[in-house]
Formats: C-alpha cells, structure tokens, sequence
C-alpha cells in the first residue's frame, strides 16, 4: 500500500513527523529483594584530584604560636607617628626684623660696598647720602645721619657697624614723636573709625585685626561695609566679623555708602557700642570725584554725631615706596586724616619711607603690619622699628 504525503501545512507544522512508537506494554516489577535490618554504610566516592596549578600555592603559614601572632601584629599595626612639640611663638620684635629683612639687607649691603676704606672722607659721605635716599629715608634724614657722622668720624677710622648705628639712633628720633598708641574715647559711644586708603592698600584686613585686638579689650565692635563697590569687600568684612563676634551692618553692593554710614553710626549709637569702625571703598587720591564721596560720607556721619568720626586712619602700602607721600598729602586735605597704619612692610625693601613720611608729615603712626597674620600688626615703635630697619638685632 502506497504511503500518503502529507500536505504543505502538516510539513510546516511537525505533520511530516514520524509518529510515534506504541509504548510497550506495561511489565509489573519484581517483588524487591528482602533487605537486612541494618545495611551496611555505603562508602562516599572520592573525589578526583584536582589539576596542578601552574604555580605552586605559597605555603600555609607557620605555627601559630604566640610569638608569630606579635610579628604579625608589627606588620599590620601603624606606630603612632611622634608628635611634634608646639613651634615656639616668635617675638614681635623676631616678626618685625623678618619682615624688614628686605629693607635691612638692602640698606645694609649698599652701606658696606661704600666703606672700603678706613679713613670716612667727603666723598664716601656723598656716596652714603646717595644710598640712604634710594631707600626712600628721604633727603632730611640723609643728612642728618651723615652730618652727625662729619661731625664725629670725619677722617677717623669708621666701620659699616658704626654707620649702622648712627643710622639706628637717627631713625630713632624721627620717628619717636609720631609713635603713638590709637587711643578708644570711652566718652565717645560708639568711637567712629573711619578707615580710608588707595586701592589694595589692606584697609578690609586691617579691620579685621584691629576689631580683634579690640574684641581682645573687652570692647564691643560693630563694623559697617561701606565699600559698597565689591561684593567681595563686603564678604570679607562679613567673615571677619564671624570670626571676632561682631555684627556687621551691610547693604548690597552699589548702594550708597553714605547712606550706610549713616544708618551705622545711628545703629551703633542706639545699641550703645563702644566703637565702629567703617571701611570705605580704596580710591585713588588724584580722582576728584571719589574724594568727593568721601567727603560727602564724613559729612553724613557728622550729622548723626557733629564729633565724629573721632579717627580717621589712613591704610599705606609700604611697597608704594615715595608715592605714599603725595597719598598722605591729598588725603590728609580732603578726609582729615588723624592716625597711619603702614601695611606691607615685610614684601618691600623701601620700609624707610616710613621715615621720610614721619618727618615730613609729623602724623602719629599708630600701627604696622609685616604679615597676614591677625598677630601681625602691632603698635607701633620707634625703637624696635630703628633697630629692625638697621640690622641692629
């Protein structure tokens, strides 16, 4: 009998398939084996070895006895690294000296190639004057410092230790009438400071230090952000005023900062502050227009208290060198300036303009900065100053 092909669907769905076997039929299985009571434990197959690595394992460790624990202990435990004992606190004088190290160095090696000879004659006296005017001493103290060496050494065996020294005790007396503590009016609620300077001369952090030495006092200190030009002015008023517990009155950059002055001296007042102190934007002293705000702020805060403010501190960077001069100058004129505070002594070798400036001006100075440290500005003095500017250590 022919076989029938299956149709094109059985193919494509399994129909070409072979069917499947009949099943055999069902054998009923054998009755099992009666079994003993207890059989026998049947043995667990061993397992294959595994293959050898292609390098050997390290080998296992050592008998752990005591001894091997501590070793490796050692190996894992970081001894405690030794601790460094506390870096003693220089002097101020120490700080002073390395900040005017500068100044000194250059003073004193130009000193030195001048004196070659033994014998101090006319022309090694020329020579001197002409090195101690490019430190910026100025010309009056110049001469007197190698009038006083005419006088006593001409034609006498002189040393550059010699000329040091007279150099010291010359600087000394300019500058001894001018130094002078800034003294707080307790009368005065609140003592108005008004710091004022050029650009980048320090005034913001100059506040920030004096505000701690006062805090220091025991005196209550509120600050006012008057340069209302930078925005970073006004943040770096507000973190010192964080870090010295004192409240800071502020407005958003570009609002008037005569306005603010105002509004301080009379919060200031009402809460019954010993001092506030007010910064104000750097300016340059040759831009008429901003001279005059500032003296539209001074008059401002007159109109709250007819007597402030009570000091008026101008800001000097020493590394102006004889522009500082003309800065004393046309902001003594139009702000009425009161006290110095020279900042940046230690990044200048021109330190002695101090001097030219104490002499020509007669001004107090009441502090100097040689570092960025909030212990870095200090009263000033004339003694240690001389001493410094000298290299009499």
């Amino acid at each position: 009998m022919t076989e029938k092909k299956p149709g094109f669907f059985q193919r494509l769905f399994g129909g070409n398939q072979p069917a499947p076997s009949p099943a055999p039929p069902e054998t009923p299985p054998e009755p099992a084996a009666p079994q003993p009571e207890t059989a026998p434990p049947v043995p667990e197959p061993k397992p294959e070895p595994a293959p050898a690595p292609d390098h050997p394992p390290p080998p296992g460790p050592p008998e752990t006895t005591p001894d091997y624990i501590e070793a490796v202990e050692d190996q894992f435990v970081t001894p405690p690294a030794p601790v460094a004992p506390p870096a003693e606190r220089q002097s101020w004088f120490s700080r002073l000296t390395s900040g005017l190290r500068r100044s000194s160095d250059n003073l004193a090696s130009s000193i030195t190639s001048v004196f070659t000879k033994k014998k101090l004659d006319a022309a090694t006296l020329d020579e001197l004057e002409d090195v101690l005017i490019q430190a910026d001493l100025g010309l009056e103290t110049a001469t007197a410092i190698t009038e006083t060496l005419r006088r006593d050494r001409f034609d006498k065996d002189v040393s550059d230790e010699d000329v040091r020294t007279v150099l010291a005790q010359e600087v000394e007396k300019v500058l001894g009438p001018v130094a002078r503590p800034l003294s707080i009016d307790a009368t005065q609620k609140p003592f108005v400071i008004l710091m004022i300077g050029v650009n980048g001369s320090g005034k913001t952090t100059t506040i920030g230090k004096l505000t701690q030495k006062l805090r220091a006092e025991g005196k209550s200190v509120m600050l006012a952000a008057g340069d209302t030009f930078r925005a970073a002015a006004i943040e770096q008023l507000q973190v010192w005023g964080q870090r010295t517990g004192a409240p800071v009155i502020a407005r958003p950059a570009g609002a008037d900062a005569s306005g603010l002055a105002f509004d301080a001296v009379t919060q200031a007042k009402a809460e019954g502050r010993d001092v506030l102190i007010i910064d104000t934007a750097g300016r340059l002293q040759n831009r008429d227009e901003l001279m005059d705000e500032l003296e539209k702020i001074i008059r401002v805060i007159k109109k709250v208290d007819p007597s402030a403010p009570h000091a008026t501190l101008l800001t000097l960077d020493a590394t102006t060198g004889q522009n500082a001069l003309k800065q004393v100058e046309i902001f003594g004129q139009r702000a009425g300036v009161t006290g110095l505070v020279m900042t940046k002594l230690d990044g200048t070798a021109r330190g002695g303009i101090l001097v030219a400036i104490a002499r020509k001006f007669g001004l107090p100075v009441h502090f100097i900065g040689v570092g960025e440290g909030v212990d870095d500005l200090e009263p000033f003095s004339a003694n240690e100053f001389a001493r410094a500017i000298a290299g009499r250590d």
